[in-house]
């Protein structure tokens, strides 16, 4: 079968959709279909065409990173979506942006459109009543949609009540996320850093929070939250992202005094995820809005436990059992919730459960099955 994808951005560019994305797309080549994916050119020095794992991926012009530069790129990538789309037996728009390019390109053709509705920007625009009814004209063009958490359907479906939709959780490559992944990159696991016993003044705590610095994502509540964790528990926290809040967010921490407890290192390349993610005790993940978090899923599947918000998809898979959540911009409740997990000796039976439950649940295999089961359905006879 032969399928054409549209999304705005595409690794090398980092981020839960991009990952999303990429991995679903080298799981249907490795199952024998044909995939192209025609996505931005976010980047200085990206190349307008090559083939990455398998994958044809094809860029066109980004004007910028704003709501108003991806409709430009969506406008400005018909064409290539239009030359990709003839040969495919169906298309796949990845994010609302992503639906009229494809939906354009499709003018007068049979082949489906399935598009897979993601993020926080979409549940923002669904609250603006002006924004409601073009939505829910651009969702109503798929032939069928996914949702990303079970919250973007029921919005999707409250745009639409004929749309045809199913939540269905972003999957992980749980054979490049998994609990080895840190000694592998030679970081070293859990077990391993600094020869002391988990939580001993000689190996602090390792808390993680792979966010980018942005406002909804919470960072700010998690560094308000460090003075109490550092109080009550040794631990060290790294941030991985970037962002415009990155100043003042490092200008916070020195002045709350915990600037020695948390290293931001910046956006990082997604290769180096899974041994980031593994190296850690904890994953914590202080939003304020969310979708599903595919990088929560992505800890999970390192095997690592996850404190979260009780926002948006992140209570569909995160419970006691694999971690635990706090409220969401309560910076005493998520050090409470925090220190909590720390001072349980089944911390690390939590991080196994994780890791199960996404073998089991959310792998990337589950998904691409799912997807092509739904792509030959709607294309009939196309791909035989």
């Amino acid at each position: 079968m032969t399928v054409a994808v549209h999304c705005v951005y595409y690794p090398p560019e980092v981020g839960g959709l991009e990952s999303h994305v990429h991995h679903l797309c080298r799981r249907l080549v490795a199952m024998g279909h044909d995939v192209s994916v025609v996505t931005s050119l976010s980047r200085p020095g990206l190349p307008e065409q090559e083939e990455r794992d398998g994958i044809r991926v094809y860029r066109t012009p980004l004007p910028a990173r704003t709501p108003w530069g991806w409709f430009a790129h969506a406008a400005g990538s018909t064409p290539q979506t239009r030359e990709v789309a003839e040969r495919a037996d169906v298309v796949h728009a990845q994010a609302f942006p992503s639906i009229l390019p494809c939906a354009l390109a499709l003018a007068g053709r049979s082949t489906p459109l399935v598009a897979t509705l993601h993020t926080s920007h979409f549940l923002r625009l669904c609250a603006r009543r002006p924004a409601r009814w073009p939505l829910g004209k651009l969702v109503g063009l798929a032939d069928h949609c996914f949702a990303a958490s079970a919250e973007i359907a029921d919005v999707a479906v409250s745009l639409d009540p004929s749309l045809r939709i199913e939540a269905l959780t972003n999957g992980v490559e749980t054979s490049v996320f998994h609990p080895e992944a840190a000694a592998e990159a030679g970081q070293g696991g859990p077990s391993e850093r600094s020869g002391g016993d988990r939580g001993s003044p000689a190996r602090p705590w390792r808390l993680v929070v792979p966010r980018r610095l942005f406002p909804k994502n919470g960072v700010e509540h998690f560094v308000r939250a460090m003075p109490e964790i550092a109080a009550r528990s040794e631990a060290q926290a790294v941030v991985i992202g970037d962002g415009p809040e990155g100043p003042r967010l490092q200008a916070l921490a020195r002045e709350l005094g915990v600037a020695g407890n948390i290293e931001f290192l910046g956006a990082r390349p997604h290769e180096e995820m899974p041994g980031l993610l593994a190296g850690a005790d904890l994953a914590v993940f202080p939003s304020l809005m969310e979708a599903t978090s595919v990088a929560a899923l992505e800890a999970m599947a390192c095997g690592v436990p996850v404190a979260a918000s009780a926002v948006g998809g992140l209570p569909e898979i995160v419970d006691d059992g694999v971690g635990g959540l706090f409220p969401p911009a309560d910076p005493a409740a998520l050090a409470a919730k925090v220190t909590e997990l720390l001072a349980d000796p089944g911390l690390a039976e939590r991080g196994a459960l994780a890791r199960g439950r996404v073998v089991e649940q959310w792998s990337n295999a589950r998904l691409a099955e799912r997807h092509v089961a739904v792509y030959e359905r709607l294309a009939g006879g196309r791909h035989a």
